[in-house]
């Protein structure tokens, strides 16, 4: 996995660069002319040159991130064909009725928000090349999601992680603990290598695909048993992320599970170490959220002090 990205962030360097390298007027002319006939694959590399070169992350930011930027350039392009605008002229109004668009189609307010972070990356893009000087979605807001975070794609509850656990084989019930007790992404749990175990401190090196950052996970025994049952080379799990859905469905269907998708595993060991009075911060720290803030959401899913002493009123 570590030498897949090394390759990939090589190549995206390169491709940066064929961008970079060109004279101030030859990079503009290649834009207008990509912008003039809505060539979508010019546009996406000039816009994921952009990124690697002036974002944040740099050439660490993760495919994942990457194929989302671009899904919702790709969408936009396809609807400025459509209403037959100006890329670099838009017009007035042309981004909030882009994003109303978007949203009267059924996408969900989360998806609405990525597909209006990856059109203003893509026109950060456009001024940088100086083809447009143009921001038609710096004031645009998306309608506010109404549903409050903690009712989003809830945890697993621990009978169904039971239930889980019985009717799944050794790789399997690895992956489901690597999720629901390590509390890994499933990304991270596909590309966790035996090098990265550490069994006899106890420990995982977890490393991140969100901006290639690194972490150390404790093992709790259940999880170590487990891998000590599966001890090889190579990767723990391995595969393609498509085939572990499928996976995890077929066993929902045999546990008669209701399927929530992985990530409901991490939800869970958030929303169980909160109920067993684990800090926020430890929290934070065990799963790897960057900002603390995003620990509390488990609060809100283990919280049954209230309830208890409502319960006498």
């Amino acid at each position: 996995m570590t030498l897949t990205l090394d390759v990939y962030r090589v190549n995206a360097l390169d491709r940066a660069r064929n961008w970079n390298d060109l004279a101030a007027g030859e990079r503009r002319r290649r834009a207008v002319v990509a912008a003039r006939d809505n060539d979508k694959e010019a546009l996406w590399r000039l816009t994921e040159a952009y990124l690697v070169l002036n974002g944040a992350s740099g050439t660490a930011v993760s495919p994942r991130t990457l194929k989302a930027y671009r899904w919702a350039i790709d969408r936009f392009l396809t609807y400025a064909g459509d209403q037959a605008f100006n890329l670099l002229s838009p017009g007035s109004g042309a981004g909030v009725r882009f994003i109303r668009t978007v949203e009267s189609s059924g996408l969900s307010p989360a998806s609405t928000r990525v597909q209006l972070a990856g059109v203003r990356l893509f026109y950060s893009a456009l001024r940088w090349t100086q083809a447009t000087q143009v921001s038609p979605f710096a004031d645009v807001k998306p309608v506010r999601d109404k549903t409050a975070a903690w009712d989003k794609r809830s945890p697993y509850r621990e009978e169904e992680i039971t239930a889980l656990l019985t009717k799944a084989d050794a790789r399997m019930k690895a992956l489901l603990l690597l999720c629901a007790h390590g509390g890994l992404r499933i990304s991270e749990a596909l590309a966790l290598e035996w090098s990265d175990v550490q069994l006899a401190a106890g420990e995982l090196l977890v490393r991140s695909g969100k901006g290639g950052k690194a972490r150390r996970v404790v093992l709790g025994k259940t999880l170590l048993r487990t891998l000590e049952g599966l001890r090889s080379e190579g990767a723990v799990i391995g595969g393609s992320y498509p085939a572990a859905v499928e996976r995890l469905q077929r066993l929902c269907i045999r546990a008669a599970v209701p399927y929530r998708g992985y990530h409901a595993l991490r939800h869970y060991a958030g929303t169980r170490l909160t109920r067993e009075g684990a800090s926020l911060d430890d929290v934070a720290r065990h799963l790897g959220h960057a900002v603390l803030e995003t620990a509390r959401i488990y609060a809100k899913w283990s919280d049954e002090g209230l309830r208890r002493r409502m319960a006498g009123w």
